[in-house]
């Protein structure tokens, strides 16, 4: 079994195993934080209206048995107490199937989140947590060697993600082909980060340089990761250092750090000993074993199971109507992904107010203010990547015109006035300080960026201007018949 134990990738297993332990840790913290109010007895898309209503098209979950906020809870707090206990090594100090089991039960625990998340879990990188902590649960513990098929599935799966963006974007938005991308994008982008004002400003042909940079990291670079080392593992950093450039230049939640761990699968511990030396005697004497015959079975099954799964992801990256991001099964295993296939030029933002005099149409309206997404004009991006702020993604897709967005809205409406305390902790500033209003209203305004004269002069990140109404004043009892 000699071709099967990966015997150079001990530090590749670690990065791997506890860097998606990681990821699943801010994933379960922000389930107890944001779940409830969102979609849970009470929230703004109850969960157990839509089950009913989608039946086993929801996918396992479960909460098709039965769903409350306790038991939500309490799958959330599991879900914390499992990714805690990888990330400090505990399950992987076993035999392999106790990390086996961990992952396991923590992908299956946030299976049941996801499918049953409905707009607000609608995002490629819900498909990517869960395929990462699948494939994770298959790296063994350190008992036995890393085995070399799984981490060639991880490999598999970084391509999908770097190749079929890059595939997207080239056949999506003709900014991405005559560079020009990044004349917008800054400024566009869902959640801009503290440093996103300067990655604007810098100089365009500096831009153009950046998108081509880009091109031959996704569509050139990802073919090196299943070549033989030193190259897989120089393919890798570069992945490493472009997705850092994108945690510096935005907030995309755990995309562009779960994707730079991916990247680990392909380095050598003998590549990362030359690069720090000091890690050399850690990384010698490694396990050598391929483990007990039932593993290395389970292992090779799974991968079968992958390589049957890959046909539909693949057939997608040569298809000229490729999907940007898309789930073949209802496990979330061997999708296809993909972002910003195309680019958005100006910046809309949904501006909700709300007012405690009573009349609305000489009031003082006071603006709720987000925690992410762009609001008063002297705010300045804060960085939340890799949590994930729900309310605020689906505040951009509000902006946009998404239709699936507006009825959630309107029952959003509804708790402000109602000031229901778990809304409004989901906010930044609530400027009634928990009191209920009389009226609240959405208005649609036109953002942009502050040259840097302005920046100078008036210490804003922003300028906007009113653009349209998008709800007119309402009161509680007009807003809860429409809800």
């Amino acid at each position: 079994m000699e071709w099967f134990a990966a015997e150079n990738y001990d530090a590749g297993r670690i990065v791997l195993q506890r860097g998606v332990a990681l990821m699943y840790l801010v994933a379960f913290v922000a389930v107890l934080r944001q779940f409830r109010p969102l979609l849970g007895e009470h929230g703004l898309l109850p969960v157990p209206g839509y089950l009913d209503r989608v039946g086993s098209r929801a996918g396992p979950t479960l909460f098709r048995w039965r769903y409350s906020d306790r038991l939500l809870t309490a799958v959330g707090w599991l879900g914390v107490a499992l990714a805690v206990s990888l990330l400090a090594g505990l399950p992987q100090e076993g035999p392999p199937w106790l990390p086996l089991a961990a992952f396991l039960v923590m992908y299956g625990l946030y299976l049941s989140v996801a499918n049953a998340g409905q707009v607000f879990f609608g995002f490629g990188w819900e498909s990517l947590l869960l395929e990462a902590g699948f494939l994770a649960a298959f790296l063994g513990s350190e008992q036995v060697a890393p085995p070399i098929l799984v981490l060639l599935l991880f490999r598999w799966l970084l391509f999908r993600v770097e190749f079929g963006a890059g595939m997207i974007k080239m056949r999506g938005d003709p900014v991405w082909r005559n560079l020009t991308a990044l004349y917008y994008h800054h400024e566009t982008q869902p959640m801009p980060g503290p440093l996103s004002w300067f990655f604007y400003h810098m100089p365009r042909p500096l831009h153009k340089v950046e998108v081509a940079a880009n091109h031959v990291a996704q569509l050139v670079v990802p073919f090196l990761l299943f070549l033989p080392q030193p190259v897989a593992s120089v393919a890798a950093a570069i992945v490493v250092l472009t997705q850092l450039w994108l945690v510096l230049s935005g907030n995309f939640a755990w995309l562009n750090w779960l994707t730079m761990l991916l990247a680990f699968a392909a380095v050598g511990d003998d590549q990362l000993a030359a690069l720090v030396p000091a890690l050399g005697p850690a990384l010698a004497g490694g396990p050598t074993t391929a483990g007990p015959l039932w593993w290395v079975v389970l292992v090779i099954v799974v991968t079968v199971g992958v390589v049957v799964l890959s046909w539909w992801p693949a057939k997608n990256l040569v298809s000229e109507h490729q999907a940007m991001n898309a789930s073949y099964n209802k496990f979330h295993l061997v999708g296809s992904y993909g972002a910003f296939g195309s680019i958005t030029r100006r910046r809309s933002e949904v501006v909700v107010e709300g007012t405690e005099d009573e009349d609305p149409a000489t009031a003082t309206w006071h603006e709720y203010v987000f925690r992410g997404k762009p609001g008063p004009v002297d705010r300045w991006p804060r960085q939340y990547a890799p949590y994930h702020l729900r309310l605020d993604w689906g505040m951009w897709f509000l902006a946009l015109g998404a239709p699936s967005q507006h009825r959630w809205f309107t029952v959003f409406l509804v708790r402000l006035l109602e000031a229901d305390l778990r809304t409004l902790r989901l906010l930044a500033r609530d400027p009634f300080e928990g009191r209920r209003p009389r009226w609240v209203r959405a208005r649609v305004f036109r953002y942009r960026y502050t040259t840097a004269d302005e920046l100078r002069r008036t210490r804003h990140c922003w300028v906007r201007h009113e653009e349209s109404e998008l709800v007119a004043p309402h009161s509680l009892e007009g807003l809860r018949g429409v809800a």
